[in-house]
């Protein structure tokens, strides 16, 4: 338990920092508290924002994008958000449109794995995308 709870704790402040660099150009913006499948919202675009963190695709060179875990949707498939900020290593993020991780994997003809995660009890679906081709789709913030 210690370990997600650590995890939540980090992912919270990767949020706060994402926030933070939104809020020099949308003011208004703000984290949702509640779970909406989104984490930040930004009113003056009508816009939603997910924050995913992947700090172990330094060693990977890939980026995990979920779709399933306990045989649900999840994930890419679970979002409401129309942007995710993916923040690859500490102080580094990427915002890349939704349906723009989809072209990516439909245009590159991914596949995706299954497979149980670090911490997870369960298996769970997810494309293992490289980093520069993920990114390629995106801007940095």
């Amino acid at each position: 338990m210690a370990q997600f709870k650590d995890s939540l704790e980090v992912g919270l402040r990767t949020e706060e920092k994402v926030l933070n660099i939104l809020r020099n150009k949308y003011p208004s913006a703000s984290l949702i508290n509640a779970y909406k499948g989104y984490d930040i919202w930004i009113p003056e675009l009508h816009k939603s924002v997910e924050v995913k963190q992947d700090h172990k695709s330094e060693y990977t060179g890939n980026i995990v994008v979920e779709i399933e875990m306990f045989n649900k949707p999840s994930g890419l498939l679970a979002t409401t958000a129309d942007y995710w900020v993916f923040s690859d290593k500490e102080d580094s993020f990427v915002a890349i449109p939704v349906k723009k991780i989809f072209q990516c994997i439909m245009l590159n003809n991914l596949q995706y794995k299954e497979f149980v995660g670090k911490g997870d009890t369960h298996s769970k679906k997810a494309y293992l995308i490289k980093k520069e081709l993920l990114f390629s789709y995106g801007n940095p913030l």
